[in-house]
C-alpha cells in the first residue's frame, strides 16, 4: 500500500469498520508513510465521522473492508486486523486464499491503477500475470491517460545517458514544477535501456540510439516492449548519423507499419548512405537519394504524424559579394516513409544565420513549432504551423515573441536543444545548462507572455551535453519482434 496515492492509502486505512488504537499501532508499524497518515488530523475526524455512521451500514462495511483487506500490497491480516471479531474472523477465513489486490474487481482496480505513474506500471506487472494483462488492455489505457492528462503534462526527457519521465505543472497562477516521476526502464533487467545517447520520438514509441552508436533499440515504455537493432553495415564513424522514426500514413493506429531511417550524407560527399529497416518484414533496404540540400549531423529531427520534418540548407551555396554577409538558404525538409521519399523544400517564417538558434518541436502531434533565436540580440520568436504536410506548410501563427536580454546573457543551444509549448497556459519550456554553473546543471525555461520568467532547476548532470527533452503521450502501438 506504500505505492499508493495518499488519498487511497487513506480510503483503504479509514474505510475498515473499528479501525480502532490497537490497529492504528500497527498499521504505523506497517511503513512510515502508513504512520503519518493515521497521525493526521483529518485522517482521524474522517475516522470518527464513519465509526458513528457504522450501525446503520453494518453490512456494506463489512463487504468494504473484506475489498480493502484484500487491496494492500502489504500483508493485511496482521496489520490491518482489527478489534471487531466479525472481522477477525473474515481475515481467518480467506487465509487460504489470495489476500492482495488481485481480488479485486476488475472496475476498482483499474480505479486504483490510473492513478500510479507510468514509471509504477513496471513493478504492478510484475507482480501477478491478471495485473499485467489489465494494465495492458486498452480499457485500462484510455483511463489511465485520461486521468493523467487530466492533472499534468508529461515530458520524456534525456539527462546524462538515461530516459526519465517528468511530470510538469506550468499555471501561471503558481510557480513551475518540474517532478521527476522515475527513470524508465524496460520490463526485462537483462535488457536494460541506459547508457543512451540520442533518443526519438513517435507515436508513444522511443528510437534510442546507444552511446557508442553501435546499436539502437526501438522501446514502448509504456508496454515495456523492446527490439535492438544493429546497423547493417559498419562505418568509422557511426556518431555521423542522423535517424528518424516513422510510420506508413493510411494504416490504423492499432497495426501501423513501423520504419526507421538511417542516413550518413557530409557536405563532401565522401560516404553517403540512406538505409531503411522496415519493423514488419524485418529487413533493410537501400535508398537512392540525391540532394542539393543538406542535414547537419548533429541536426535533430521531429516527427510528426508518421513523417519526419529536418531543418536543411543549400549544399553549394553561392559565394557572397565582397563586403556582403555570407547568407544561406534555409528551409524545412520532410521524410515521408508512406512514399519513402524526401519531399519539397519547405518554407519557414524567418531567414536563419549561421549562428542563430533554430530548434524544431512538435505540437499535439499536429502542427509544428519552431524556436527562432537571433544571436546578436537574443530576440526569440516560437512559430506554429496553421497546415503541415509532407508538401506543403503555412505560417501564420507567431506564438510568443520575447526579447531575453531581460532574464539571459547567453543564446540556446543552435540546434540539439529542445523546447515544448502549452498552448493552454501560453508558455514555452526550454532546456537547456544554467552558465552560471559551468554547464554543470540542467535548466528548465518557462517563458511566458507579459514579462513571465521562470527557470527550474532539474538538477547537477555529469554530461556537456544539452538536456533533451520532448512531450509524451504513450501508447499501445505493437513492435514486432
Amino acid at each position: 500500500m506504500s505505492d499508493l496515492p495518499r488519498d487511497l492509502a487513506e480510503e483503504t486505512v479509514k474505510s475498515r469498520r473499528g479501525f480502532r488504537s490497537r490497529s492504528r499501532t500497527r498499521s504505523r508499524s506497517a511503513c512510515k508513510k502508513a504512520n503519518t497518515s493515521c497521525k493526521d488530523r483529518s485522517f482521524t475526524e474522517h475516522l470518527l465521522g464513519q465509526r458513528k455512521a457504522a450501525t446503520k451500514t453494518k453490512d456494506s462495511m463489512m463487504c468494504w473492508a473484506e475489498e480493502m483487506l484484500s487491496s494492500s500490497p502489504v500483508k493485511p491480516r496482521r496489520s490491518f486486523r482489527s478489534g471487531s471479531k466479525k472481522l477477525n474472523t473474515l481475515s481467518k477465513d480467506r487465509r487460504k486464499e489470495t489476500t492482495t489486490m488481485a481480488d479485486l474487481p476488475r472496475d476498482l482496480a483499474e480505479e486504483v491503477f490510473s492513478r500510479l505513474p507510468l514509471t509504477s506500471l513496471r513493478g504492478t506487472r510484475c507482480t501477478c500475470k491478471k495485473w499485467n494483462t489489465l494494465t495492458k488492455a486498452e480499457s485500462f489505457f484510455k483511463k489511465h491517460i485520461g486521468e493523467q492528462a487530466s492533472t499534468e503534462l508529461t515530458v520524456v526527457m534525456v539527462k546524462d545517458c538515461r530516459v526519465y519521465l517528468m511530470a510538469l505543472n506550468l499555471h501561471q497562477g503558481v510557480d513551475p514544477s518540474i517532478t521527476c516521476q522515475g527513470k524508465l526502464t524496460s520490463l526485462d533487467n537483462s535488457d536494460r535501456v541506459d547508457n543512451l545517447s540520442l533518443v526519438y520520438h513517435c507515436d508513444g514509441l522511443l528510437l534510442c540510439i546507444a552511446k557508442d552508436f553501435a546499436r539502437f533499440v526501438v522501446w514502448n515504455p509504456y508496454t515495456s516492449q523492446t527490439l535492438w537493432l544493429k546497423p547493417r553495415s559498419p562505418h568509422p564513424r557511426l556518431d555521423w548519423y542522423s535517424y528518424a522514426i516513422g510510420y506508413e500514413n493510411g494504416s490504423k493506429s492499432s497495426c501501423r507499419s513501423y520504419k526507421i531511417l538511417r542516413f550518413v550524407d557530409p557536405l563532401g560527399n565522401d560516404f553517403v548512405e540512406y538505409e531503411i529497416y522496415d519493423l514488419s518484414s524485418n529487413s533493410w533496404r537501400v535508398l537512392d537519394v540525391t540532394s542539393d540540400w543538406h542535414i547537419t549531423s548533429y541536426a535533430r529531427g521531429v516527427s510528426l504524424k508518421g513523417n519526419t520534418y529536418w531543418f536543411a540548407r543549400e549544399r553549394y551555396p553561392a559565394k557572397p559579394a565582397v563586403g556582403e554577409p555570407y547568407e544561406v538558404a534555409d528551409f524545412l525538409i520532410c521524410f515521408d516513409f508512406t512514399t519513402e521519399r524526401f519531399g519539397p523544400r519547405l518554407g519557414l517564417p524567418f531567414h536563419t544565420g549561421f549562428e542563430c538558434t533554430a530548434t524544431l518541436s512538435s505540437v499535439r502531434e499536429e502542427q509544428l513549432a519552431v524556436l527562432f533565436q537571433i544571436d546578436n540580440s537574443l530576440y526569440m520568436e516560437i512559430w506554429v504551423t496553421t497546415k503541415i504536410e509532407p508538401q506543403e506548410v503555412s505560417w501564420n501563427k507567431l506564438f510568443l515573441a520575447v526579447n531575453m536580454e531581460a532574464f539571459l546573457d547567453f543564446q540556446f543551444g543552435m540546434s540539439q536543444g529542445s523546447f515544448f509549448i502549452d498552448e493552454e497556459n501560453r508558455v514555452v519550456v526550454v532546456f537547456d545548462k544554467d552558465t552560471d554553473f559551468g554547464f554543470t546543471r540542467n535548466i528548465a525555461y518557462v517563458i511566458g507572455e507579459g514579462g513571465y520568467f521562470r527557470q527550474v532547476d532539474l538538477g547537477e548532470s555529469v554530461e556537456y551535453h544539452r538536456p533533451f527533452g520532448c512531450s509524451y503521450v504513450p501508447s499501445l502501438a505493437q513492435i514486432k519482434q
